[in-house]
């Protein structure tokens, strides 16, 4: 199988979103300094994050939830295609988490949507064959990436480690005991700090 990695932007006390996430505030009320670090990348002494960032680009299939796709829980609203308009930033295939079935999805850019309702062990395996040699992603949320921290399907971590403190709001780790983390790479810019793991 792909190496599978996981990469998550994340305040200092450790919190991925802020409280209330909403379709007006899907990083919850004030978390949008956490991914603000993403569209900075020209300014002077960015560099490290712009690196980071091409890095990123080289993902064969990501995996997500459901709530990252999209609010609600129930029953597709099949008019509903995404945060993102009709060009989603994946442009590779993207396997979303559902109890509900719904027909794959074709956006532009090369992004396409398919829904997963067997389990969390099967979107990886089905990631892997999409993705060919390059790797699979779990793109989020915070509840996904817990889910599969603790079934150990996760290979890699990299965390860009925001210098603010939310207090509450969506815990990436809540819960998930017993990690050993080994860091592999740290890089440092003026905003974020990016530290990658191997997980073993």
């Amino acid at each position: 199988m792909n190496l599978v990695t996981c990469r998550a932007s994340i305040s200092l006390d450790g919190f991925t979103a802020a409280p209330n996430q909403s379709l007006k505030n899907p990083f919850g009320e004030g978390g949008m300094s956490l991914p603000q670090w993403q569209f900075e990348t020209e300014q002077e002494g960015r560099s490290a994050d712009a690196k980071i960032l091409r890095q990123a680009g080289e993902v064969g299939a990501y995996i997500m939830g459901r709530r990252m796709f999209g609010p609600g829980t129930g029953e597709w609203d099949q008019e509903w295609t995404g945060w993102w308009g009709p060009n989603p930033p994946y442009h590779a295939p993207v396997f979303v988490l559902s109890h509900h079935p719904r027909e794959p999805l074709t956006m532009e850019g090369g992004t396409t949507f398919t829904f997963v309702t067997d389990g969390i062990e099967s979107a990886p395996e089905q990631a892997s064959k999409a993705a060919g040699d390059r790797k699979v992603v779990i793109a989020g949320g915070a509840n996904v990436v817990r889910q599969y921290l603790a079934a150990g399907l996760i290979d890699e971590l990299l965390l860009h480690i925001v210098p603010v403190t939310l207090g509450a709001g969506e815990r990436l780790l809540k819960g998930v005991g017993g990690l050993k983390l080994n860091p592999v790479e740290v890089v440092a810019s003026p905003t974020v700090t990016h530290v990658r793991y191997r997980l073993s």
